[in-house]
């Protein structure tokens, strides 16, 4: 801790202590020490002498014990990250007096027992609490006011409070005793009470309750009666399929799961005629890695699956093994690619390692869809990072810069090993650059060659370009699709917003900010209120702009990206240390 400043001969806010954040009046607002590998319990009775203290972060640590009842000491805490620790006990009935909290996270631990009073907390938008033991019925919040909401694989139960739309059932699942919307099993009704002799309105109610009944029943076998004939008819999925993963009656019966990762939109494909449709357990490949030796399809089958996350191009499962182990496996539909040629790219892609690029770890490949295996990185992406913390506050300049030569000279790296055989990313974004442990990025999804809609006019605009290959021009377009995505993250980066909100272009009004000379305008309001370098962020500003430059062929490659933001790294490196000597 010395080599960090911590100590008791000097202070956390003129002395900059690491990991430790404070306003312009000098008094310590955040505590951000994440990923360190902290041994011990949260002493929260000295944490919350500093009454001035609005977030708290320590993830991915060793923290063990329970969160002690002075956490209500902290009046003025607004962030409680503790995710990814071995905190265990119920959680204290003293939590909800801390009546400022708008985020609070404390999954993958082992908190246990019944949740306090939460809704009390008026202000809450977000509460994480997946893997742990929690148990009971969930409170009774106002779900029109989260942002985020997960509870999945705990022990809760009994009827999930109404969330009117807001969330769906991944937020639940891994609950065996929960029922109601928006999970598939219904709670059991209570039987109603018996009528009172000569009491008209009890007699009346049971009526009333009777016709309830007949009427549910008629409709339940009306949608059994139509289920049936369409399986007979068109060979399509009953209700069985959730969420996008088709489950399996016969095997969700033997497994005793509701929730087993299915490939197939399907079902005539997946069941008896399986073997001739060539879905059989030695079409899993899997790839050189130690963390899915012995990797086997049945054993995707079975394993339960969360869903992440649907969009244009797949859907993406979050999949734990019996063995412990958790997966991410992206699912896509219709991809136009045979499956020889996919089985050569994966190859290819397997051949090309490079720290800052997730590999996969196994591949399915079927007529109508692919599947991609993937190792779980729960520190979530650099999309969550930039725009679900308190405006990006907890991402200063210098991490940004380096999150951003990183992924550059990563990308520089995978282009450079597979241009020749026309492998670029296609679909480079934010939320596809996830964080490992140490929260440094790493590019997933590689090779998947979708475009984006916003730059699909650049490979009209490279037809000329084409020679001998008629497929030159394709190629060289999509590599310098990911230069232009490239250059949209690094103006999420420098302005901390959001790409596409309400139809809003990001790139289109950094444009116009930057031609009416208020380029000071454009930068994150939390990087200027640091103090960071204006000169540098304009620099790198200028990078982004040359990124996303309208005519493709007027881009830079990657590798003179790269090499750009490096040398503003290495000024700001340079300024730090002259700063240090001054």
């Amino acid at each position: 801790m010395v080599n960090w400043g911590w100590n008791l001969t000097s202070e956390p806010c003129i002395d900059k202590w690491v990991g430790v954040d404070c306003s312009q009046s000098k008094s310590v607002k955040r505590i951000v020490l994440n990923g360190l590998d902290f041994i011990g319990t949260l002493d929260a009775a000295s944490v919350c002498t500093i009454q001035s203290l609005a977030v708290l972060s320590l993830q991915n640590s060793t923290i063990v014990g329970g969160i002690p009842v002075e956490i209500s000491n902290c009046k003025h805490l607004t962030h409680l990250y503790l995710s990814g620790n071995q905190f265990s006990g119920n959680l204290p009935g003293s939590l909800p007096q801390l009546s400022n909290l708008k985020r609070l996270d404390i999954s993958f631990n082992n908190f246990s027992g019944e949740l306090p009073n939460l809704p009390r907390i008026s202000g809450l938008i977000s509460f994480l609490a997946e893997n742990n033991q929690l148990s009971g019925q969930i409170p009774d919040f106002d779900f029109s006011n989260f942002e985020y909401f997960d509870v999945s694989n705990n022990n809760f139960s009994g009827p999930i409070p109404s969330v009117n739309g807001h969330f769906g059932s991944s937020s639940f699942l891994g609950n065996p005793g929960l029922c109601g919307e928006p999970l598939s099993n219904t709670c059991p009704s209570a039987p109603p009470q018996p009528p009172k002799k000569g009491s008209k309105s009890s007699r009346n109610r049971f009526l009333i309750y009777s016709g309830y009944t007949i009427l549910g029943l008629a409709i339940l076998l009306f949608l059994v009666f139509k289920l049936v004939n369409r399986n007979k008819g068109k060979g399509e999925t009953t209700d069985v399929e959730r969420n996008g993963v088709a489950v399996d009656s016969s095997s969700n019966k033997a497994s005793g799961t509701s929730s087993d990762l299915k490939t197939g939109g399907n079902r005539s494909e997946y069941s008896i005629t399986s073997a001739e449709s060539g879905m059989a357990s030695s079409s899993l490949v899997v790839l050189a890695s130690p963390v899915v030796k012995g990797l086997r399809f049945e054993d995707l089958l079975r394993a339960p699956a969360e869903l992440l996350g649907r969009g244009k191009n797949g859907s993406l499962y979050k999949v734990m093994l019996d063995d412990g182990v958790t997966l991410a496996v992206k699912r896509i539909k219709d991809w136009g690619i045979s499956s020889e040629d996919f089985r050569r790219r994966m190859q290819k892609i397997d051949l090309v390692k490079h720290p800052n690029v997730l590999p996969p770890l196994a591949y399915y490949s079927s007529k109508q869809e692919k599947l991609l295996v993937y190792e779980y990185l729960q520190n979530g992406s650099l999309f969550k990072l930039l725009h679900e913390t308190e405006n990006g506050q907890l991402f200063d300049w210098g991490s940004r810069l380096n999150v951003a030569a990183s992924i550059a000279e990563a990308l520089a790296f995978m282009h450079n090993e597979l241009g020749e055989d026309g492998i670029a990313h296609g679909n480079l974004k934010s939320t596809n650059i996830l964080l490992k442990k140490d929260m440094d990025p790493c590019i997933s999804e590689y090779g998947l060659m979708v475009i984006e809609n916003q730059d699909r006019s650049s490979i009209a605009k490279t037809d000329s370009l084409k020679t001998q290959n008629p497929n030159a021009g394709r190629v060289y377009s999509t590599f310098k699709v990911d230069i232009y995505a490239f250059g949209v993250i690094l103006l999420e980066l420098l302005t901390g917003k959001l790409v596409q909100n309400n139809g809003f272009d990001l790139a289109k009004w950094v444009h116009s900010v930057v031609s009416e000379e208020w380029t000071v305008e454009v930068f994150d309001k939390s990087l200027i209120s640091e103090g960071a370098s204006e000169e540098r962020m304009v620099n790198l500003l200028q990078v982004a702009l040359k990124c996303i430059n309208p005519s493709p062929n007027e881009r830079p490659s990657i590798s003179q990206v790269a090499i750009m933001i490096n040398t503003i790294r290495d000024e700001e490196e340079g300024s730090i240390i002259s700063e240090g000597l001054a």
